[in-house]
């Protein structure tokens, strides 16, 4: 399967079975996938907060780190649908966690 690169463009909040929250900056492919991971009980829930966030250098800094590090769930094959795992993008100190933070601040999240 090719890895495709994925812009974001959307922050969403993800509640996890625990009842901790979370934001994650993502897009309408990724939030579709945590939809799936809702329903097989991996999360609890998944709501949309902001749509058509601009794209600025942080929103790309963090872009890049997670199309990187992590296989996304554009191309799922038919083993992603029938069990999906569900898999919280880590933000590492430094830059990345730095360009995240400041995305949230720039759409008033957190």
């Amino acid at each position: 399967m090719d890895h495709l690169y994925e812009q974001f463009d959307l922050i969403e909040e993800i509640t996890r079975n625990d009842g901790s929250q979370y934001y994650e900056i993502s897009n309408i492919d990724q939030n579709g996938f945590a939809e799936l991971a809702v329903n097989n009980g991996l999360i609890k829930s998944v709501r949309i907060l902001v749509i058509n966030i601009p794209r600025t250098k942080a929103l790309e800094t963090y872009e890049q780190y997670i199309n990187k590090a992590y296989q996304l769930h554009t191309l799922m094959n038919e083993e992603d649908w029938e069990n999906p795992q569900w898999v919280e993008w880590d933000k590492p100190k430094g830059p990345v966690r730095d360009a995240y933070e400041m995305v949230l601040k720039a759409n008033k999240i957190g």
